[in-house]
């Protein structure tokens, strides 16, 4: 069983995490990498070339009728691996971290999923997007993720503490841009009185507040990489919330939540601190199932829902949290997934 390791060029970047912590997953599994030592190099142009002799290197080295785990999107090599391991008859198992045609990023969807099911199992976030391929006359097997995980070798403690009668500290983390999280903004001009807003992440614009800073809601605490980040977040609950408005996930971005697993919902889980999510995300239903959150229709309502929250309610949900914990800092639900692959692969 094999994978190829490459460079990943942002530590800040959580699409580079969720594929390092899948590679820790594989390794765990009995997975040999075939390829060059994985790196962080930041520059695209070194790290391109290093991933092509990386992956030429380890395509000469697969041995024939083994199986390989690929993750997608890889866009500038897909094609190469994809071709060689089909020569030599190789099984082989895609993890799913994005589509573009969900996102409305691609003119083709049939050239987007040839791209993916040229596999013989493929791994999605969730049953929304497995229903998406099912809907797009996907013919191979598909197995669902449940929810990516977000690899520590210790478990931030920072939030132990379950205090009640105060306003609830609520964090966001991720880039910032007019797209995708523009409704942040508008916080403070609604009724917040229960809780405050603390921001992790690039790209935040104070000019863009709606109200002056000393009497904001929102509090920027600025950008750390993402194998960090889980030791600096300090707050009650952590918010999966995107696009331009705060009635509804709406726009672009928005829309992607009905189909995708946000990884800051790994993160958050890390820190060990309940969730905040859209009801329409499809993550949504993973947070109602255990239990370890909140789902909100329209975020003007979230004040009332906070200050009618019990002490009971909340430690309930924290308590959820943690029993996921130690499976999400470990690797467990990539495990899981991969291991179902295996399985159907060797009955099939």
């Amino acid at each position: 069983m094999y994978y190829i390791s490459r460079n990943y060029k942002s530590i800040f970047d959580a699409a580079g995490k969720a594929k390092i912590d899948c590679e820790f997953a594989l390794k765990n599994l009995g997975f040999k990498n075939l390829g060059f030592t994985q790196s962080s190099i930041p520059n695209s142009t070194i790290g391109t070339i290093k991933n092509f002799f990386g992956i030429s290197y380890a395509l000469l080295r697969l041995p024939f009728k083994s199986t390989i785990c690929t993750q997608y999107p890889n866009n500038k090599f897909r094609k190469l691996i994809l071709t060689v391991a089909r020569l030599k008859k190789c099984k082989i198992i895609t993890i799913v971290h994005d589509v573009k045609s969900l996102k409305g990023r691609a003119e083709h969807i049939e050239k987007e999923l040839a791209q993916i099911i040229l596999s013989d199992v493929i791994i999605v976030h969730n049953n929304s997007m497995k229903q998406w391929f099912l809907e797009n006359n996907t013919p191979i097997p598909i197995i669902v993720l449940g929810v990516f995980d977000y690899v520590s070798k210790h478990k931030p403690n920072q939030n132990l503490s379950n205090i009640i009668g105060k306003q609830y500290n609520i964090a966001y983390a991720g880039g910032f841009s007019k797209g995708k999280n523009s409704y942040i903004y508008d916080f403070d001009i609604l009724e917040n009185h229960n809780y405050c807003l603390k921001l992790y992440g690039v790209g935040f614009n104070s000019n863009n507040r709606k109200i002056a800073e000393e009497k904001s809601v929102i509090e920027y605490l600025g950008s750390f990489p993402s194998d960090q980040i889980a030791y600096s977040i300090k707050a009650d609950f952590g918010l999966i919330w995107d696009g331009v408005s705060t009635t509804s996930c709406s726009g672009q971005y928005g829309a992607y939540l009905k189909y995708n697993n946000p990884h800051k919902t790994s993160l958050y889980i890390l820190c060990g601190i309940p969730i905040i999510v859209w009801r329409s995300a499809a993550i949504a239903t993973f947070v109602e199932e255990h239990k370890i959150g909140i789902c909100v229709d329209n975020l003007k309502n979230l004040n009332s829902i906070l200050g009618n929250l019990s002490l009971k309610e909340y430690n309930v949900m924290k308590a959820n949290v943690y029993q996921l914990q130690d499976k999400v800092s470990r690797g467990g639900f990539v495990n899981d997934a991969v291991t179902k692959s295996l399985l159907l692969l060797k009955n099939n």
